[in-house]
């Protein structure tokens, strides 16, 4: 791994020189735009909209639209006077419960490296971390952005994650929220049971990303050059449940058969509703029998007419 960063974890008047590292790395199958006829790869210019000449590197500024289509522009002095007291330094705030914060406003992870002689300092950190059984919020500065993170303990490292701040959450403000929906007890039981059924322990190694392994023995075929089959659809997409009661039925009893489970015995009132359907099917002869009355006068009658 390659460090992104160098500072200092300020911890009261102890300062831990460090070097960050990001802790995750996406795995998505990139793509480039090419021509389709012969594979070319597509380049973009930079052009500017008014005279519609190129741009160089060097001529490019930020600039803030203020609307109107007037246009504020700001340079590397402007950003060199910001006040980023943070830029080489992860100052430690305070120390909280780590339920106290929403994993909503998590961003991304990184790894904490002592360097040089912080190694004792570091340790010292991170088993008071463990048992306060806290975390730190602390801010930094990364890419010329501040912001607000939190250190914890991951397999003995520290571990930086960047926080969002408190306006960059959105609020929910949803139709339903407004209407008087209730749960009938047997509907949250019946749930309570599927989740039960469904329960068990996280384990992330469990867990794959079917579609990319899927697309990349796709591209592996292309560069065999062998046929391409796509792959049989192994579950049907479920049908739209019209009674919720039944649904989560049928959801318990699915995932019991997944985990192996004997199907539930069917209830006693299922069982009486059955022998009562099946009660009139007993009076068949009787009926024979009446039938039989009725032929023999008329065998009779036609014996008296000969």
């Amino acid at each position: 791994m390659r460090a992104i960063w160098k500072g200092a974890v300020s911890f009261g008047l102890v300062s831990i020189a460090v070097k960050l590292y990001s802790a995750t790395e996406e795995k998505d199958i990139r793509f480039h735009q090419v021509h389709r006829t012969d594979g070319g790869r597509i380049k973009y210019k930079r052009t500017c909209s008014v005279d519609g000449e190129e741009v160089t590197y060097d001529d490019i500024a930020k600039g803030y639209d203020i609307g109107g289509g007037e246009m504020v522009i700001l340079t590397d002095e402007d950003f060199a006077e910001l006040p980023l007291t943070t830029s080489r330094a992860i100052d430690v705030l305070q120390f909280v419960p780590a339920d106290e914060i929403d994993p909503i406003m998590f961003a991304k992870a990184y790894y904490l490296e002592p360097e040089g002689q912080a190694a004792k300092p570091y340790v010292l950190l991170r088993d008071a971390l463990q048992d306060a059984d806290r975390v730190a919020i602390v801010k930094i500065a990364i890419r010329q952005r501040e912001q607000l993170a939190t250190l914890r303990v991951r397999d003995d490292v520290l571990v930086l994650n960047t926080m969002l701040w408190p306006d960059e959450v959105r609020g929910v403000d949803f139709g339903f929220l407004d209407e008087e929906i209730e749960t009938r007890p047997a509907e949250l039981a019946m749930a309570s049971s599927l989740i039960d059924s469904m329960a068990g322990s996280f384990k992330p190694d469990e867990f794959t990303d079917n579609y990319r392994a899927a697309l990349q023995e796709v591209i592996d075929a292309k560069v065999e050059g062998r046929e391409v089959v796509a792959p049989e659809e192994t579950e049907e997409a479920p049908a739209a449940a019209v009674d919720l009661m039944a649904a989560l039925k049928a959801s318990v009893e699915r995932a019991k058969a997944a985990r192996g489970e004997a199907p539930a015995a069917p209830a006693k009132t299922a069982a009486k509703k059955t022998a009562a359907k099946k009660a009139p099917a007993k009076k068949a002869p009787a009926a024979k029998a009446t039938a039989a009355k009725k032929a023999t006068p008329a065998k009779k009658a036609a014996k008296k007419a000969s």
